[in-house]
């Protein structure tokens, strides 16, 4: 696929298609009841979102049809309002996510339910904000919402500096927990910036030589790593992953990141407040997908900058 000039009612947006990954011109979306129209100024890039079954699968498991937008979290402005949608209005400035199995968010206008959406935090630009929601919520609801990590206790977390990853240490730290990580050598300082109370480079050594009785474990690397964390862990102990299509020992929790509007609120509210940071790790325009897809961030995520 190649890019076209866009037409007056046409948008310009990263698409899937039969010929692969491209960009494209298409229709611009109409909010339904319920959503909004969004002026996307950037949207985040997650690499292996081309291989999720959504990407080209819809709810009942038929083949979506092309092109396919990828793409599910984003900064921007609303520009109109759906039906039955109260407390947000043309002009805000608003990030969060949309469903899964709708087109995404990679082009320059995405709708996303008035639900999912929250003020964009006010002290970061559009880039840094669009690779908060899916990272940061999958780590606050790991954390928190299924562990209910709380202070004094001590936590694992496997792939500190990367997306997800580097959320979880910050919000470990932030509820009091006692935080080890594991990382590569060359993100080590990186991670103890980040607020990691122990670091460990998980290609020179063990972790279960560092760690005994942990009381968390959030896992985003999965394989062995994940079998061998059950190991470390109190009997009451409680073991999250995010890594998909892997077989899991029995004792771990699988769980896919929820849109949540209340969540989105208060992360703002930590970035604005420097508690939390998000990191831009590569920023590319719509006319080169490929490159922002092959792209492979040292730390953070990469997004594309409409804006």
């Amino acid at each position: 696929m190649s890019s076209a000039r866009k037409t007056e009612a046409g948008m310009k947006a990263v698409a899937l298609g039969e010929a692969g990954l491209g960009t494209l011109d298409i229709s611009r979306p109409e909010p339904r009841r319920g959503e909004v129209l969004i002026r996307v100024r950037a949207a985040g890039v997650t690499p292996t979102e081309l291989l999720w079954a959504p990407t080209t699968k819809g709810r009942e498991g038929m083949p979506r049809p092309f092109p396919v937008i990828p793409g599910h979290e984003f900064s921007g402005e609303i520009i109109s309002v759906g039906e039955d949608v109260s407390g947000v209005a043309p002009g805000d400035e608003v990030y969060g996510m949309n469903d899964w199995y709708s087109q995404g968010t990679q082009a320059e206008f995405c709708t996303a339910p008035a639900a999912w959406i929250a003020p964009k935090p006010v002290t970061i630009d559009h880039a840094t904000a669009a690779v908060i929601p899916i990272s940061a919520l999958t780590a606050w609801q790991g954390l928190i919402g299924r562990c209910n990590l709380s202070a004094g206790q001590h936590v694992l977390i496997h792939g500190a500096a990367g997306g997800v990853g580097l959320f979880a240490v910050q919000i470990a730290r932030w509820r009091g927990a006692r935080v080890t990580a594991t990382a590569s050598a060359h993100n080590l300082d990186f991670v103890r910036i980040l607020g990691a109370d122990e670091v460990v480079d998980y290609r020179a050594s063990r972790f279960e030589l560092v760690v005994l009785k942990a009381d968390v474990v959030f896992d985003t690397v999965g394989g062995e790593t994940l079998v061998r964390s059950r190991d470390v862990l109190k009997p009451e102990g409680r073991l999250v992953t995010i890594a998909a299509g892997e077989e899991r020992p029995g004792n771990a929790e699988f769980f896919i990141v929820e849109p949540d509007r209340g969540q989105l609120i208060e992360v703002a509210g930590l970035i604005d407040r420097n508690v939390l940071r998000a990191f831009v790790d590569g920023r590319f325009t719509l006319g080169d997908p490929r490159a922002a897809y092959g792209h492979k961030p040292r730390h953070g995520k990469a997004v594309f900058q409409i804006d």
